[in-house]
């Protein structure tokens, strides 16, 4: 949270924040999945949307994601739940934009994150994700022979951007606008009228 305040929000939520605000998905409610300390939140919480829904597995940024609300007087704006969202999407209500920053990485599979993520997202969806290039994949590879060599079981992975793409179209969204760095992409899709 110290680098947020400093330095403002990570690129790829900068590219999230800038395509949720073109495609004019800053009204309503929020549902940020994997929203670790609530940077994207917050920053879409400044530019009008009126209600955030923070789920993550990790009690320690939901902790520090609590502090922030209360520090910006955004507490009885945001709700937050802690335990991984496939198996906690039940029991949420579906929400005007759904986001996801760096959250797709994390699952070995993708497809039951975004069916769930998916059925959630009434006007937007948002989704950012390594790009799949030789390079990453490396860099992938890399990042998890280090923590298997230090017994550490998380594991990072690149998933396929066509099939995804394919997947959220199919649930009636359309591309609205997509964003790259050089090893992340960020997109912003809109229901279909």
């Amino acid at each position: 949270m110290t680098r947020y305040r400093r330095k403002g929000p990570g690129p790829t939520t900068r590219l999230l924040r800038d395509g949720l605000v073109r495609a004019g998905l800053i009204e309503g409610t929020l549902l940020d999945v994997g929203g670790g300390v609530g940077a994207l939140s917050f920053e879409l919480l400044d530019r009008g949307v009126a209600r955030a829904v923070i789920v993550d597995a990790s009690p320690a940024y939901l902790a520090v994601a609590s502090e922030e609300a209360v520090r910006r007087g955004r507490s009885t704006t945001t709700e937050f739940v802690r335990g991984d969202f496939v198996r906690a999407s039940d029991q949420l209500t579906p929400a005007d934009v759904v986001t996801l920053d760096r959250v797709v990485c994390c699952y070995p599979f993708y497809e039951p994150l975004l069916e769930q993520a998916l059925r959630h997202a009434k006007r937007g969806f948002a989704v950012s994700y390594p790009r799949d290039r030789w390079y990453v994949s490396i860099g992938v590879w890399f990042e998890n022979a280090v923590r298997k060599r230090r017994a550490n079981p998380f594991r990072t992975f690149v998933h396929s951007p066509p099939a995804m793409q394919r997947m959220i179209e199919g649930a009636g969204f359309e591309l609205a606008s997509r964003r790259c760095t050089l090893t992340w992409s960020a997109d912003v899709f809109v229901k279909r009228a």
